[in-house]
């Protein structure tokens, strides 16, 4: 039967014999020879068997490693420069917003210089300084030179940059419109020079390339300064950089920030308040938002010599007792070593840690902008007749804390009657300028049922009123839906808290309409009143021959009776 198998298919009857056992009465030599054969028959069977065209591909394909920045070099449409005008705008707000929270971080009231030079049609300059405290000049190049680099990734506290990517990409485009380098200067202390780079970036390597480095004289004794040269196109309008700026200054009112566009009068705008935000603290990762996998990495990598330390170590809100009914839940001893857990046990350990009932995760990770400031902004921005501000109590998604704020400014010369209402979105503090419609701030605003408050609404889109809608999400991890960071994935959680803090706002939004309703129904009632009580005085005086002393005391008894009535 073998014998036959083998004629069948020719050649690969050789193939065959190679993993077959060879019969017992052949000799030493027929073995040789029978083994040299197949060999070779087996080479010539696998030459032929495969494609020519196939064996040059792959002697000739050559695969490499695409490090980060060379791919977005080109998708760079990902990081929001997909046209010349958001580019121009996406580079200062990348700018803008590292200004901030290295002021923040170091306590400092911001004073933030945004310069737009045109040097052609399509291609400006735009400087952004900062009063900062400065970069150490040995992490400047990395900083502006390198994607993915920072120290904001692996932190869970709330900052307004998360990847590292934002600024350096900025620079990367810039070097791939025009060719020039980022120059930066920096100085950390009145005692240090200024250091003044020039920096490209390698983007097979994803490494900075100095090209220039020397010590300068600079005016200011802490900050940092950066001037990219990029292929843009400058538009003004509640979309462009102007929009953004004053959105910046609404969101983050101890800011003072002074604005020189291309076109037009420099604006300069003064902090609404000297009053530094809430200092966001550091925590560690809650037990509900870590997945398995990384629950799995930091089990190897812990320092904690048993699974009660490593539990009460590196997580927060696992107390002794909480740890004590994990591990009963899982089944695993206290004393067990973190690293030598095997897979089967980390996946025990982490079903039981959805099992048990832990308390939500801190929330001083947080820094709200609060209801007062929000107020104020408004109120300093807009002058509404009306407005309300509301912040919901932290929550919680995928084990991060969130919390949600509102603010609604209602009436006022800014704003048309019939016009859709302004929607300003804010995450972090930092404004998003597109991608509206996905985002989760949209659709929760539209989903809210606006006549109810007694404000006019079209099916499926924003109410109709001369209104301003601010919401703004504060988390250690915004859920962006894209590398850009213009919209808000649609979590429940997320969703949930954002129509509640709206549907408050509303709620008193309608009481303010309803009582100026009435105001103006009684003010109607009362011009009638004036008007018409004179002429009844002087009929009564006709009929009854009154006197006009007379008919002057019925005229204000009857006002009295009728005033009385109308505010019962």
């Amino acid at each position: 039967m073998k014998k036959n198998r083998a004629s069948r298919t020719g050649k690969g009857g050789a193939q065959t014999a190679l993993f077959e056992e060879a019969p017992a009465e052949n000799t030493k030599k027929e073995k040789k020879t029978t083994v040299r054969a197949a060999t070779a028959a087996n080479l010539r069977v696998t030459k032929k068997k495969r494609p020519a065209k196939v064996a040059k591909l792959r002697g000739t394909a050559k695969q490499r490693e695409i490090s980060v920045s060379e791919f977005f070099s080109k998708n760079r449409h990902l990081l929001g420069f997909d046209n010349p005008s958001k580019a121009l705008l996406t580079t200062v707000k990348e700018a803008v917003d590292n200004s901030l929270d290295a002021c923040e971080e170091a306590g400092i009231l911001p004073v933030i210089h945004v310069l737009i030079e045109p040097l052609a049609d399509d291609r400006f300059r735009v400087t952004v300084k900062d009063n900062g405290p400065g970069i150490d000049r040995k992490e400047v190049p990395r900083v502006f030179g390198s994607l993915l680099y920072g120290s904001k990734f692996h932190r869970l506290r709330q900052s307004r940059g998360q990847q590292g990517i934002g600024i350096s990409a900025a620079g990367m485009y810039g070097q791939l419109t025009t060719g020039k380098p980022v120059i930066v200067v920096s100085r950390c202390g009145s005692k240090k020079p200024a250091q003044r780079f020039s920096i490209l970036l390698d983007t097979r390597t994803n490494l900075p390339v100095i090209t220039a480095n020397d010590e300068v004289e600079w005016d200011q004794p802490h900050g940092t300064s950066i001037e990219i040269e990029l292929e843009a196109s400058y538009k003004g309008g509640r979309h462009s950089v102007d929009g953004y700026l004053w959105q910046v200054a609404l969101a983050n009112p101890h800011v003072e920030l002074h604005y020189r566009p291309p076109k037009g009068d420099p604006v300069d705008i003064e902090r609404a308040t000297k009053e530094m935000p809430v200092e966001a603290r550091e925590i560690k990762p809650h037990p509900r938002g870590v997945e398995l996998g990384q629950l799995m990495k930091m089990l190897k990598e812990t320092k904690a010599r048993n699974l009660s330390g490593f539990l009460t170590r590196d997580f927060s809100r696992v107390s002794s007792r909480v740890a004590a009914e994990i591990l009963e839940g899982a089944k695993l001893k206290p004393t067990m070593s973190p690293t030598r857990a095997h897979r089967d046990a980390a996946e025990v350990l982490y079903r039981a840690i959805q099992r048990t009932k832990i308390m939500n995760p801190p929330t001083n990770c947080l820094s709200p902008i609060g209801d007062a400031h929000l107020a104020k902004s408004l109120e300093s921005r807009h002058e509404p007749a009306f407005v309300c501000a509301v912040s919901r109590p932290p929550a919680v998604y995928r084990g991060n804390p969130f919390l949600i704020e509102a603010a609604l400014a209602y009436g006022g010369p800014s704003f048309e009657a019939d016009a859709p209402a302004r929607l300003y979105r804010l995450a972090n503090r930092v404004p998003l300028q597109y991608q509206k419609s996905a985002c989760a701030i949209t659709k929760s605003v539209i989903d809210v049922a606006w006549k109810g408050y007694g404000v006019h609404q079209s099916r499926g889109a924003l109410p109709a009123a001369p209104m301003a809608i601010l919401v703004h999400i504060a988390s250690v991890w915004v859920p962006f839906t894209s590398e850009s960071k213009e919209a808000i994935a649609s979590y429940p959680e997320i969703t949930k808290e954002i129509r509640l803090a709206i549907q408050e706002c509303g709620r008193k939004l309608g009481a303010h309409i309803r009582r100026r309703r009435r105001l103006a129904d009684a003010e109607k009632k009362k011009s009638y009143i004036e008007k018409y009580i004179p002429h009844i005085g002087l009929a009564l005086q006709e009929i009854l021959g009154l006197t006009d002393k007379k008919r002057a005391t019925t005229e204000s008894r009857l006002r009295e009776i009728l005033e009385k009535s109308r505010k019962m």
